[in-house]
This record gives structure tokens, sequence and C-alpha cells, in this order.
């Protein structure tokens, strides 16, 4: 196989610091930056694309200059994410880098490179082909936040049980995954104006 042919990359996303691990596996066109990237992951997970973001590599942050240098201090600074493209990484398996999703919760999630791909016919957008368990809401509040929200929503005997059940839709299951509608969002990351579901869905009998 050589330089020329290669033209996708195989990637394991995974929310940091949460067990049993949230993931998700993905192959991304090789030409593709790191802005597309971001949209892609945006996608897999079903965030909103509504806070600040960053990826971090060696030593570095990668995002939008004027956004993350506007509203960040003097010692973090950003370089241009869209500079930087897929086919730019060594092509070595098993490197591995940080993409940070709203600062404030702060969603590590650990980009893993698996395997340099040689597709035909080459690929013209990116697809999810594997994954497991649902992502935690957006605004939840990071890590503990998100630990503390299970607990409430596994216990109808707590005080905020109602409350916290009503803001998550009504329904939240942490082990729910569906491949093709992940799959459908993550082949749409580019598309301009994409809507993004607000709650998870429920199933048939519980949406009645």
């Amino acid at each position: 196989m050589t330089y020329r042919q290669l033209n996708a990359v195989q990637l394991r996303v995974t929310i940091a610091d949460i067990e049993p691990p949230i993931w998700r596996q993905l192959v991304v066109p090789l030409a593709w930056d790191l802005g597309m990237l971001h949209l892609v992951i945006q996608a897999a997970f079903n965030w909103w694309n509504s806070h600040l973001h960053e990826f971090q590599i060696g030593g570095l942050s990668y995002g939008d200059p004027e956004v993350i240098n506007e509203f960040g201090d003097e010692e973090h600074r950003a370089f241009d994410e869209t500079e930087v493209r897929l086919r730019d990484f060594r092509r070595e398996p098993g490197l591995m880098f940080i993409y940070n999703y709203d600062f404030g919760d702060d969603w590590n999630h650990l980009v893993e490179i698996e395997d340099f791909l040689a597709l035909d016919p080459v690929p013209r957008f990116a697809t999810c082909i594997a994954g497991a368990r649902a992502r935690p809401p957006e605004d939840v509040g990071g890590v503990s936040g998100y630990e503390n929200f299970l607990e409430v929503m596994a216990d109808p005997t707590h005080e905020d049980h109602r409350s916290t059940k009503t803001w998550a839709g009504g329904y939240f299951d942490p082990e729910w995954f569906d491949l093709a509608l992940v799959n459908k969002n993550v082949k749409n990351a580019l598309k301009p104006n994409v809507r993004r579901r607000l709650h998870q869905p429920k199933p048939k009998r519980l949406s009645r």
C-alpha cells in the first residue's frame, strides 16, 4: 500500500473519565481538516455545537483562534484548526490527542488514530461504524454533574427526580446507542444549518 492510496483514517473517540466508556468509531476522509473533524465529532455524539471547543495536540491548542483567543487568557493561545489536515499526522496507528468541548463542562474526548485506510471509492463523507452508550446531556455540569444526574434519574423518590426528568426531555437511557441514526448524523455533519435533537429519542412504548 503506498502513501497515495491512503484516503481515510479510522478513529476511536471516547469521552474521558466516564465508566463504562462512551465511544464512537469513525472513518473520516484523510483530506479533511480539524475543523471538519470537530463537526463530525459533534454529530457522532449529538452535541449541539453551542460551546467553545479545541483540539490539544502536542502541547498546542487548535480551534477557532478568533473566538478562543478573545475569551481565553494570555497563556492560552489557539492556532487555526482549519490549517491542520488529518493527512498531516504521521502514519503510525496509536497516536492520540484530545478534543475538548464546552470549556465549562470540559468534555474531554480521547481521539485515537486506529488505522489509515485505502478505500474504494474515495470517501466523500465521514461514517460511524461502531459505538456504545449515550453521551451525557448538554450543560449537565461535566463528569461530576453527570454522575449526580444519573443518581437522581435512577431514584424516583429523590426530590429533584421529576424536575430533572423533565429537563432531560422526559427520558434518558445511558445505554442507548442507535448506529443507523448516529451514522446518518455523521454523514450529514458538514451540511449547513444542521439541526440537532434536543433530547434522546424515546422508545415507542414510552412515546404514547
